[in-house]
């Protein structure tokens, strides 16, 4: 898929896509929806389908300071739009200049000018501008003044009738439902990362551990989880990992600390990618090595009978 940075003085053939508009942070089912339109009037027009997304997330620019937040990193969207058929990613600076521009200024300039597009697809919560004054309705009118048609998808919900949001996705993940946060999402919800040094104490038990940072993902629920981590080669390995603070050692910032059954290797300075399947349990204060020990034994075993139910389930 082509990633385009930016939306000033693009050549001809990067511009006249159809495109669906909004941060797809998750790419779930209700992103998926809205996708599916930009598909379809991109058959229609037969031009090239693509996401318009923001770097960094709007939310991160007016809030630096917020908790993290985010549901997928740049990689993670990459693969997520390739897969529905998306050819084209925009990546558009989230800047002073962009943040300024009032809500004919962005339709004009980025979407017309800009990007030459000829269709915008759009959610139904759609804004856009400064003060976020854009509407599905104001969309509609500069789409007829600029010369891009324009659809609104209607709000969409769950089989139990639960809303379709990042916001939904992230509050799953919070109070630890990973099976809820997978059916929004369509997939598990997985952190990926460079394995970092960590104390290395995993290693003095038999239980050697990758060390992941969570950067800027939303922080789940502390406990333990049972996982699927991915490699850079593309190798696959069940696990079991520790997302959290670990009581016993109080550690300062909150890790995800994986323990992947049956590999041998090195795996300092590289980037694993690791879905968090179910979550086991809790984190807790044991006393002791041994106790330690042998609570890693159980949780390991409870681990693999998820993962092996998972696996014939699917």
């Amino acid at each position: 898929m082509q990633v385009v940075e930016g939306w000033k003085a693009l050549p001809t053939d990067q511009r006249g896509a159809a495109v669906a508009l909004g941060n797809f942070d998750g790419v779930h089912l209700g992103h998926q929806q809205v996708i599916q339109d930009a598909l379809a009037a991109a058959r229609s027009l037969g031009v090239a389908p693509a996401v318009i997304s923001f770097e960094p997330h709007p939310r991160r620019y007016f809030q630096p300071d917020a908790e993290p937040f985010r549901l997928m990193d740049h990689d993670q969207m990459v693969r997520a739009l390739a897969a529905l058929g998306v050819e084209r990613l925009y990546r558009l600076p989230f800047d002073r200049e962009m943040a300024e521009m009032s809500d004919e200024a962005f339709a004009r300039r980025v979407l017309g000018e800009g990007l030459g597009a000829r269709h915008v697809a759009a959610g139904f919560d759609i804004t856009f501008g400064r003060g976020r004054t854009g509407s599905p309705e104001s969309l509609r009118a500069y789409g007829e003044a600029l010369g891009f048609s324009v659809s609104i998808r209607a709000p969409v919900t769950g089989a139990g009738g639960g809303k379709l949001s990042s916001s939904a996705v992230r509050d799953a993940l919070m109070s630890g439902d990973m099976d809820a946060a997978r059916a929004i999402l369509t997939r598990p919800f997985a952190i990926r990362g460079e394995v970092i040094h960590g104390d290395a104490r995993g290693r003095t038990i038999g239980v050697p551990t990758a060390n992941v940072a969570l950067g800027d993902y939303v922080r789940p629920r502390y406990g333990v989880y049972a996982t699927r981590s991915t490699l850079a080669d593309g190798r696959v390995f069940d696990g079991v990992a520790n997302l959290g603070l670990r009581p016993m050692f109080e550690t300062r910032e909150p890790m995800l600390e994986v323990w992947l059954f049956g590999f041998s290797g090195d795996l300092y300075g590289r980037v694993i990618e690791t879905a968090l399947i179910a979550h086991l349990r809790d984190e807790a204060m044991l006393d002791g090595l041994e106790a330690l020990k042998a609570q890693i034994a159980r949780d390991a075993e409870a681990a693999r009978a998820v993962l092996a139910a998972e696996k014939s389930a699917s």
